[in-house]
């Protein structure tokens, strides 16, 4: 009988375009329709263990609309951003709602070139509770929930 061996992992890249379509990094308005909902701007650095910047690196979002859910016709719910020299991405979007037993979260996913896997995190709103933001340290949670 033929013994199968696991192949190796690769690495992501092995380059991101400079630019996405534009618009990618906003969320309010999908096709010249506005979304519902508070607009706010998500802004975040992303660095190495030593501090220094990442630059291109790939950010991608996604969520709920202001009413927690995630069937909106008008709000995608997803956008995709690179950093800049600083590590340094935007993204304008609005503030997403509760969903069904969860506080209101934006999921981020981070790709970059010579990744061996996709990096993902969930950024919290304070005001609720939540299952996966009560299943971290409390000094962890402080790092995840937003700040103005």
């Amino acid at each position: 009988m033929k013994r199968l061996v696991p192949s190796a992992e690769m690495t992501l890249g092995p380059f991101f375009p400079r630019e996405f379509a534009q618009g990618a990094n906003d969320l309010t308005v999908n096709d010249g329709k506005k979304a519902t909902g508070e607009v706010i701007q998500i802004t975040g650095r992303v660095v190495q263990g030593d501090g220094k910047p990442l630059d291109n690196a790939v950010i991608e979002i996604w969520q709920a609309n202001a009413a927690g859910r995630y069937d909106d016709p008008v709000f995608l719910g997803w956008g995709r951003a690179a950093t800049d020299s600083n590590g340094v991405y935007t993204f304008r979007t609005i503030k997403p709602g509760a969903v069904a037993g969860r506080a209101p979260h934006v999921n981020l996913l981070i790709l970059f070139s010579g990744l061996m896997r996709q990096l993902q995190t969930v950024m919290f709103f304070s005001g609720a509770a939540d299952p996966v933001l009560g299943a971290v340290s409390p000094e962890s949670q402080k790092k995840l929930i937003a700040a103005r």
